[in-house]
């Protein structure tokens, strides 16, 4: 049985929690959040200590493409990404700082990650791991959706007060770090992928607005994982397994977002209901073929 994440790592709990500097809450004043330097160095070392040989990034051409896209062409760009692991993001920072390019240690300090609240709000030990990377942090629609019922009316409504307040201050930041030349990397999913639960592997409408912001987009699969979801206790990050992996991140060829937004849109049936969540079903769709093809090529 593989240790779990809380075991493996706990000797570091205490240095990386006094490190800390995150909030514990969220409110629309603090949806910026640079990484910490100092929690961050405790993820390299796990990264380091659970990426196996042979990790790596698939079609690294395309990742300069799109960084050359940014950088010199003035472009804005966004990464979408499959999510299997909480070391998903923190993965694919690693493999660009240590790929021996100039450009992609670049290409990593510029990531900002679109992030739910969750993992300010869960605990101090996940506030900490999550810290180590820059941030935009978010309300996702999922969580006020399953407050529906479980609170008073009057509550329910403070918290959507809440949500829209968050949310458009990360519309703002969002902004900001465009011009900034930053790049955005979000999970389509809008959570991990739990074997068996396929509602948590398809895409999430409200990504068609990102289609809308953005010039480019580059879709990355994702093959293995450090981290494993513990089944006995899903909704502790905390409580998932170490599992020592080779990890793949591929990027598909970089996509226009507009005209790849167009195109689906012009194909939509006349009856269809939900035309945004076509245009997301098309981008995880991309996702999912490269990762097929990648996991082929893997178990040769």
């Amino acid at each position: 049985m593989p240790e779990t994440l809380r075991d493996k790592f706990k000797m570091f709990f205490t240095q990386m929690t006094q490190a800390s500097k995150a909030a514990a809450k969220i409110d629309e004043t603090c949806i910026y959040q640079p990484a910490n330097m100092e929690t961050r160095k405790y993820m390299d070392y796990l990264l380091k200590d659970n990426l196996l040989e042979g990790s790596g990034l698939g079609n690294i051409e395309n990742f300069k493409k799109f960084y050359d896209a940014i950088v010199n062409e003035g472009k804005t760009g966004v990464i979408m990404m499959e999510h299997f692991s909480n070391t998903d993001l923190p993965s694919i920072l690693y493999l660009l700082e240590h790929s021996g390019y100039d450009w992609a240690a670049d290409m990593a300090k510029r990531v900002v990650a679109i992030a739910g609240m969750k993992l300010n709000e869960a605990s101090a030990g996940v506030r900490a791991f999550s810290e180590s990377f820059t941030r935009v942090v978010i309300y996702p629609t999922r969580s006020l959706d399953a407050l529906k019922g479980k609170v008073s009316d009057e509550e329910f409504d403070e918290e959507e007060k809440r949500a829209r307040k968050i949310n458009f201050a990360a519309m703002r930041a969002m902004d900001t770090c465009k011009k900034r030349g930053e790049i955005i990397l979000v999970f389509p999913s809008g959570t991990r992928y739990r074997p068996g639960k396929p509602e948590t592997k398809r895409g999430l409408r409200e990504i068609d607005s990102y289609l809308r912001l953005f010039d480019i987009m580059l879709p990355v699969s994702i093959n293995g994982a450090c981290l494993h979801i513990n089944p006995d206790n899903p909704e502790d990050m905390l409580a998932d397994y170490v599992v020592p992996s080779v990890v793949r991140m591929t990027a598909s060829d970089i996509v226009e977002c507009k005209s790849f937004r167009n195109k689906v849109l012009e194909n939509v049936p006349a009856d269809c209901e939900d035309p945004k969540q076509l245009t997301v079903d098309a981008v995880m769709k991309i996702m999912e073929d490269m990762h097929d093809k990648v996991e082929k090529e893997l178990s040769k």
